[in-house]
């Protein structure tokens, strides 16, 4: 036991600081979509042709990208010459409602309103439920992370609990699969009420890659009321951190 405090006392602080300090993300981490119309030339539509999940929509005067469908590979920014699209590294992209994922030549759209109801029942302390209902376990790993000490959830109040009837809250990840139905269901009914929904990840809030799939149900709010979306595929731990704390209205928007 001395051992291994001496050799903890070592190893130091090791939890991040939140909102990090500097540039805290991967080289390769693609973040808030920029999208320039004036830049876009009609009918070319290469961006749309390389984009896996139908996330582009370019029929209006000016270009627009589906957060909630986006799986963030950058094919579109590859694909345009003109750089009409292109992904900057800002990870903060979790939304309350499902219109506002949709990005249009603004690089910011409206801000997150946080509901004083939610900040007052749930700022101080939140339990969630994680259920996946057909995803791939990237989100869940990248979900996972959060409660190591590099992130450390706990000090915002924040934990995973083992039961829904100890939760104030559902964290839903996968395109919700016909055989998950009823286990989520049974979940969402079982967490006492007021409760929370959040949809983590592009399969969860539409479907993703398996969207319009015959075992697939496009995503939780098929079934359930969302509270928040986070979109990627899979999600930052940053990005998954700061769409929680927004929605208790710990971060200021």
């Amino acid at each position: 036991m001395i051992k291994t405090l001496f050799a903890r006392m070592k190893q130091g602080y090791r939890t991040m600081p939140f909102p990090p300090k500097g540039d805290a993300l991967p080289q390769r981490f693609l973040g808030r979509p920029c999208i320039l119309s004036k830049n876009c030339h009609q009918g070319c539509d290469e961006c749309k042709k390389v984009c896996p999940t139908s996330a582009i929509d370019g029929r209006q005067e000016s270009l627009s990208l589906d957060l909630g469908k986006c799986i963030f590979c950058g094919e579109c920014q590859k694909a345009c010459a003109n750089q009409a699209i292109s992904f900057t590294r800002e990870y903060p992209l979790a939304k309350g409602q499902r219109e506002a994922l949709i990005v249009r030549d603004q690089l910011r759209e409206n801000e997150q309103k946080i509901s004083k109801a939610i900040k007052n029942i749930f700022g101080r302390s939140l339990k969630l439920r994680q259920v996946s209902a057909g995803g791939c376990n990237a989100c869940e790993l990248d979900i996972n992370v959060l409660s190591t000490p590099g992130f450390d959830l706990g000090r915002f109040g924040i934990q995973f609990v083992a039961s829904p009837r100890h939760a104030d809250g559902i964290v839903v990840t996968g395109p919700v699969t016909k055989n998950m139905r009823l286990a989520l269901e049974k979940t969402y009914q079982a967490i006492p009420p007021p409760k929370l929904v959040i949809a983590v990840g592009a399969c969860a809030i539409s479907g993703g890659i398996y969207a319009n799939n015959s075992e697939t149900l496009n995503g939780a709010d098929a079934l359930l009321p969302v509270d928040l979306y986070i979109p990627g595929c899979p999600p930052h731990p940053l990005t998954i951190l700061d769409g929680f704390l927004r929605l208790i209205g710990r971060l200021k928007t």
